[in-house]
C-alpha cells in the first residue's frame, strides 16, 4: 500500500511524543538525522553552561567543588543514566570517554578471569573497541589472544572455557542489528565468560535491562542520542556483585577512597567510584545534565516505538520512492531486531551525502558506502522522513558524484 505526505502528516498529528521537539535548539531548514553520531542541541544546554561559567566558576570559583556539588556530578549524573538503562543507583559513573572506560573493563575483566586467555569480539564492530582490545591484549601481563568473529550471530558459538571476556554492541554501528542482551549474557554465564556491552547505539532510543539481564561491565557515550554535546564524557557501568574485586589499572586521585588526604599510597573507593581515574571536566557534564534533562517524564517504551516506526517509515518509503535506483537496505528488514538508525548501500554515497546536506537533510557517510540514518524520537517527526526521501531521491538523480564539489572529503566523514 502506498504512503503518502498525508499519512504522514497524519501521523504527526497523533504522536505522543511530537512535543519533544521543542526541547531542542535545531534550524528550521534542517532535517537533522545524524543524531545518532551527534545528538542536537538541547535548548537548556547553552544558558546552562553560561550559568555554569559566569556564576559557579566566575564567582564561586572553588568553592562550587562544594557549593555547587560538581564533585559528585560523575555519581549523580551515572544514577540519572542508570534510570534510562534499569541500573540500580551506585553502579554508573559519567566519566572520560568510552575508549578509556573500554579499557579500564578490560583490564578488570581479565584480571576476575586469571586462567584464561581470550578476548573475544566481532570484526564488524566500531574500530575503535577493536584498537582497544588489541592494546589490552599486547600490554597485559599474561599472553592474550584476540579473536575477532566473522559474524555478530557468531559471537555466542564462540565463547569456550578459554575466553575471558567478549565484547558486544548491544546496536551494531553499521547493520544498525540488535544482539540479544539478555539471552547472550544468559549464554557467556554459562560459560564462565564476562561480558561488556557497548550501549553508544542504543542508549537513549530504547529500553534497556542492565541489572535485569544481569550484566557485568557496559560502556557508553553521551554524545549521540543522550544529547550531551561534542565530545561529552562517556559513562561506564559495573554491577555491584563485582566492586569488592573491581580493579582497574587506571586508578587516578578519584578513585582513592579518600582522595583528600593526599596519601601517597592507593586505596581504592568502594564502589563504582573505583572506575574513575582524575579530575573531571564539569562544563561538559553539565551538558550531560541538560541531554538527560530531554528525557525527563519520558516513557523509553514510548520512545522505541516511535523509533521502530519511524525506521519502518523510512525503509518504506526507501523502497517506494528509490526503487531502481541501484540502493540497498543493510541490516534486518524487521525493525524490531535493529536500533534507531538505517544504513543504506550506494556506491557513490559519500557525494550523496555531501549533496543532501546541501539541501539541508543531514546524515553520514561511513566507509566503504554506507549512508546512515538516524532517527531520534524525541525530534523527528514522521513529516520530516518523507521529505528526507525525496530529498535523497532528488540528489541520486542528480548525480553528484559527477561534481568535483561533492566529492572533497574533510577530516571529518
Amino acid at each position: 500500500m502506498s504512503i503518502s505526505l498525508e499519512d504522514c502528516i497524519a501521523r504527526d498529528r497523533a504522536d505522543p511524543l511530537g512535543f519533544c521537539a521543542q526541547r531542542f535548539h535545531i534550524d528550521p531548514g534542517t532535517i537533522y538525522l545524524d543524531g545518532n553520531s551527534l545528538g542536537a542541541l538541547p535548548a537548556d544546554t547553552a544558558p546552562t553552561v553560561l550559568s555554569t561559567t559566569e556564576q559557579e566558576w566566575g564567582i564561586d570559583l572553588i568553592q562550587s567543588w562544594n557549593k555547587a556539588d560538581w564533585y559528585h556530578l560523575p555519581a549523580t549524573l551515572g544514577d540519572r543514566i542508570g534510570r534510562l538503562t534499569g541500573a540500580e543507583s551506585g553502579q554508573i559513573v559519567v566519566c572520560d570517554n568510552t575508549s578509556i572506560n573500554l579499557f579500564k573493563c578490560l583490564h578488570a575483566a581479565l584480571a576476575m578471569n586469571p586462567e584464561r586467555s581470550r578476548i573475544v569480539a566481532h570484526k564488524g564492530d566500531f574500530p575503535t573497541d577493536l584498537y582497544m582490545i588489541r592494546g589490552v591484549a599486547t600490554s597485559a601481563s599474561r599472553s592474550i589472544e584476540t579473536v575477532l568473529v566473522e559474524g555478530e550471530e557468531d559471537i555466542g558459538p564462540a565463547l569456550d572455557q578459554d575466553t575471558a571476556v567478549a565484547v558486544v554492541s548491544q546496536v551494531n554501528y553499521k547493520s544498525g542489528r540488535i544482539q540479544d542482551m539478555e539471552a547472550l549474557s544468559s549464554h557467556a554465564r554459562d560459560h564462565g565468560v564476562i561480558l561488556i556491552w557497548d550501549l553508544c547505539h542504543s542508549v537513549g532510543v530504547m529500553p534497556i535491562e542492565l541489572d535485569r539481564a544481569g550484566i557485568d561491565f557496559a560502556v557508553g557515550c553521551t554524545y549521540k542520542y543522550l544529547n550531551g554535546g561534542p565530545g561529552a564524557p562517556a559513562f561506564v557501568y559495573a554491577a555491584n556483585r563485582h566492586h569488592s574485586k573491581l580493579f582497574q589499572p587506571l586508578c587516578g586521585w578519584w578513585s582513592h577512597a579518600s582522595p583528600f588526604d593526599f596519601s601517597t599510597d592507593y586505596k581504592p573507593s568502594a564502589g563504582i567510584k573505583r572506575m574513575l581515574t582524575g579530575t573531571q571536566p564539569v562544563l561538559s557534564l553539565r551538558g550531560v545534565g541538560c541531554g538527560l534533562d530531554t528525557f525527563n517524564d519520558i516513557d523509553m517504551a514510548m520512545v522505541r516505538r516511535k523509533s521502530m516506526a519511524l525506521c519502518s517509515l523510512f525503509i518504506d518509503l526507501v523502497n517506494q520512492q528509490c526503487e531502481g535506483l541501484g540502493i540497498s537496505v543493510l541490516g534486518p528488514d524487521n525493525v524490531s531486531l535493529r536500533g534507531s538508525h538505517v544504513s543504506l548501500e550506494f556506491d557513490q554515497g559519500f557525494s550523496v551525502i555531501q549533496a543532501m546536506t546541501e539541501q539541508g537533510v543531514i546524515g553520514d557517510f561511513r566507509a566503504p558506502n554506507l549512508m546512515r540514518f538516524g532517527f531520534a524520537p524525541l525530534y523527528i517527526s514522521y513529516r520530516q522522513v518523507w521529505d528526507a526521501v525525496t530529498v535523497l531521491r532528488h540528489c541520486i538523480n542528480k548525480a553528484p558524484w559527477n561534481e568535483p564539489r561533492y566529492n572533497q572529503r574533510s577530516a571529518v566523514t
